[in-house]
C-alpha cells in the first residue's frame, strides 16, 4: 500500500508536472483566426486599451485573472521553505480558484523577501489582474505589504491567510454560539496565536460584535497585557488590563478557544476549566491544539472544529476566498472591504442552517446531515456556495461604494 508522500508526489509529478496549465479561449483554426490573434488584428484592441485602461477589462482576460503571489515565508506549516519552495502550495491555490468558483490564476512567487522589493514587484504586475492573493507571507511583514498595496492599487488586495481563515472562523463561531445558546458580545474568547490569522480573526469577530475586553490574545510568551514591553503595533491593538498572563489563565471560565498556533498546547486540565457548554476550534495543521476524540470524550458538553478533513467541522478557507473573489470580480470591485467579509460571513453560516442537498450527502459518502454539533459550517462541495456567497459579496460591494458594475 503506497504511503501519503508516495501518492503526493505521483499525483504532482503524472501525468505531467504541476496542477494547473492554460488554455486557449478563441478558434485558432484558420489563417483568419491567428490574424485576429495577433498579428495584425491584435492591435486594434491595443489602441483601445491605450486610449481607455478601463478597456484591459472587455478585451483581454484581466478581469477574471488574479494573480497567488508569495514570497514563500510562511508555507502552511512547513514555514520559511522559500519562494521556489512554495509553488506547489501557489498552484494548488490556483486550482481551488478554477475549480469552485472558474477563476484563472497566474501563480507568482517573488524571490524576495524585503517588504520594500516585494511591494514593488507586486506595484508593477498589478495591471495584469483583476485581483491580488497574497499567500503564505509571515507576520508582521503580511500586514504592512497588505495595506500599503491596497492604498496603491484599485484592485482587490487580499491575504488569504489573514481574511479567508477569519472568514470560516467567523461563520463557524456564530453557528456554534447559537448552538451553545450564548451570544458573541457576552463571551470570553481565548485566541492561541497572534500572527497573521489570529489577529485578522479577532479583528473580524470584533467588527461582528465581540467585546475586546473579553478578548484574550496568546502568544508563545503569554496573554497580550498592557504590561508588556515587547508587543509590535498589531499585538498592541489586544493588550488588555488583566491579570491572566499563561495560557492556562486564560481558558479559565472562557467559553471559546480559537488555536492557530501548534500542535498540543492545550491540556485537558486547560479544558476542563473552560465554562460550561465551551467551543473549541483547534485549527493547528495537521496535529491540532488538542486532540478531537480526547477533547469530545472529555467534554460532552463542547463543540468541536479543527483544520482537518478528517473530523466534523473542517475550518476549510477554499469555503471563502473563491467565493469572496468571484463576487468582488463580478461587479469589478476596486477592493475587499469589511463589508464584504461579514457578507461572506452571514451567508455561510445561514448556509449550515439549511437542509443538505442529496448531492452533497452523495459526496460525502453520508446518510444525513442536519444543522447541529457535528455541521456548524457548510461541506466545501455544496454548489449552493457558488450560487449564495458570490452574490451576497458582490451586494455588499454595492452597498459600500467600492463596485464598478451593477450586478
Amino acid at each position: 500500500m503506497s504511503t501519503l508522500k508516495e501518492d503526493a508526489l505521483k499525483y504532482h509529478a503524472e501525468p505531467r508536472p504541476g496542477k494547473i496549465a492554460t488554455h486557449i479561449t478563441k478558434p485558432t483554426a484558420t489563417q483568419r483566426d491567428l490574424a485576429l490573434a495577433y498579428s495584425p488584428g491584435v492591435a486594434e484592441p491595443v489602441r483601445e486599451i491605450h486610449k481607455d485602461p478601463e478597456a484591459a477589462y472587455r478585451y483581454t482576460g484581466k478581469g477574471n485573472l488574479v494573480a497567488v503571489i508569495s514570497d514563500g515565508s510562511a508555507v502552511l506549516g512547513l514555514g520559511n521553505v522559500g519562494a521556489l519552495a512554495g509553488k506547489p502550495v501557489m498552484e494548488g491555490k490556483g486550482l481551488l480558484f478554477k475549480r469552485f468558483a472558474d477563476i484563472d490564476v497566474f501563480d507568482i512567487e517573488v524571490a524576495t523577501q524585503d517588504v520594500e522589493e516585494f511591494i514593488t514587484v507586486v506595484k508593477n504586475i498589478a495591471g495584469t489582474f483583476g485581483g491580488i492573493n497574497l499567500e503564505d507571507i509571515s507576520a508582521p511583514r503580511c500586514f504592512e505589504i497588505e495595506k500599503r498595496l491596497q492604498a496603491m492599487l484599485d484592485i482587490p488586495v487580499f491575504h488569504d491567510d489573514q481574511h479567508g481563515t477569519a472568514v470560516i472562523i467567523a461563520a463557524g463561531l456564530m453557528n456554534a454560539l447559537e448552538l451553545q445558546g450564548k451570544t458573541l458580545a457576552e463571551v470570553n474568547i481565548v485566541c492561541v496565536g497572534a500572527g497573521a490569522a489570529g489577529i485578522a480573526s479577532m479583528n473580524l469577530l470584533a467588527a461582528l460584535g465581540a467585546n475586546k475586553q473579553k478578548l484574550l490574545m496568546v502568544d508563545s510568551k503569554g496573554v497580550l497585557h498592557t504590561g508588556r514591553t515587547d508587543l509590535n503595533t498589531f499585538k498592541r491593538d489586544y493588550a488588555v488590563d488583566t491579570d491572566k498572563h499563561t495560557l492556562a489563565d486564560a481558558c479559565q471560565g472562557a467559553d471559546v478557544f480559537i488555536g492557530l498556533s501548534g500542535p498540543d498546547i492545550m491540556s485537558i486540565e486547560m479544558l476542563n476549566s473552560m465554562a460550561a457548554n465551551p467551543i473549541v476550534f483547534a485549527l493547528s495543521n495537521p496535529d491540532p491544539e488538542i486532540n478531537p476524540n480526547v477533547a469530545l470524550a472529555l467534554r460532552s458538553d463542547l463543540i468541536m472544529a479543527t483544520g482537518r478533513s478528517d473530523h466534523p467541522n473542517q475550518i476549510n478557507n477554499v469555503l471563502g476566498f473563491p467565493f469572496l473573489f468571484r463576487g468582488a470580480l463580478d461587479v469589478r470591485a476596486r477592493c475587499i472591504n469589511i463589508d464584504m467579509l461579514k457578507a461572506a460571513v452571514y451567508t455561510l453560516a445561514a448556509l449550515a442552517r439549511e437542509p443538505v442537498p442529496q448531492d452533497v450527502l452523495d459526496a460525502y459518502g453520508l446518510a444525513s446531515l442536519t444543522f447541529g454539533k457535528d455541521y456548524i459550517i457548510p461541506k466545501p462541495f455544496d454548489l449552493r456556495l457558488r450560487e449564495r456567497v458570490p452574490i451576497a459579496v458582490a451586494q455588499a460591494a454595492i452597498d459600500s461604494g467600492v463596485a464598478r458594475l451593477p450586478l
